[in-house]
């Protein structure tokens, strides 16, 4: 009997420091696979591609951002009227021999484009943006990462990440006189930019508008002020960077904010 009851003490004592050692190395583990969903993916090539000097997100030559080649258009059910630009989303091949590469490795993408749907094809023929369909378009350079290059649409799972970003945001003031448009770029955390305001050393806070993509307008003159900047991303956190343009900005300058941080 004794012997029993030492044994079962060993056993939650082993199971105790089991619990603490796993709640303790949680963030070295990979999330559990229920945090993927499942689409499909095709790419362009850089030759002929929108996604790497254009783009529906307004981010315009990619290679002049933080985002490089390795951006990708959604359909329309992820593309959400552009307010998914700038998410970051892990990707892998999977379930194609043929077609993944070996062992299943995973690329990271930001939302730079949209993939738009084609009506004239049905959505397991060449109609792969349709809606509801699931769908990324990818830059070359990254689906090359996880498929051959010869395949044509191959099965993915795909996961929201924290963008890692080098540096601040980026501030990008176009516009004219009375039309002011200012880019966002270089966004970590989230990624996805859900609110703005801009302000004049000379006025409150003013909200600004979604124009397209991660385009944010206002129609008040600021010209001769130095500005400031307050960004809300999806996960409701809020940055502001003050006087980041000082008063003698120029129309096509582009201007380093704060980063926002999962703190």
């Amino acid at each position: 009997m004794r012997n029993s009851l030492q044994l079962a003490a060993f056993f939650c004592f082993i199971l105790l420091q089991t619990s603490i050692f796993t709640a303790l190395s949680y963030d070295d583990f990979e999330p559990p696979d229920d945090e993927w969903e499942s689409a499909t993916a095709t790419y362009i090539k850089e030759a002929n591609g929108s996604i790497i000097t254009e783009g529906a997100c307004g981010y315009g030559d990619l290679h002049k951002t933080a985002y490089g080649n390795y951006g990708t258009g959604l359909s329309t059910i992820l593309f959400n009227r552009g307010s998914s630009c700038g998410a970051c989303y892990e990707v892998r091949c999977v379930d194609h021999i043929r077609w993944c590469e070996p062992g299943s490795p995973s690329v990271v993408v930001t939302v730079t484009d949209f993939c738009a749907p084609n009506y004239g094809l049905s959505t397991d023929y060449g109609g792969w943006c349709n809606f509801p369909r699931q769908h990324l378009e990818m830059s070359e350079a990254a689906f090359t990462e996880i498929a051959v290059k010869s395949a044509d649409i191959v099965p993915i799972q795909y996961r929201r990440v924290e963008c890692e970003r080098d540096g601040g945001m980026k501030f990008t003031i176009t516009g004219n006189a009375n039309f002011y448009q200012v880019l966002i770029t270089n966004v970590g955390l989230d990624g996805e930019v859900t609110g703005m305001k801009i302000k004049g050393s000379r006025t409150g806070w003013i909200p600004m508008a979604r124009n397209w993509g991660q385009l944010w307008q206002c129609n008040i003159n600021l010209k001769g002020q130095s500005l400031s900047f307050e960004v809300t991303t999806s996960s409701g956190k809020s940055v502001t960077s003050y006087n980041v343009a000082p008063g003698n900005w120029q129309f096509g300058q582009i201007f380093e904010g704060k980063q926002i941080y999962n703190y």
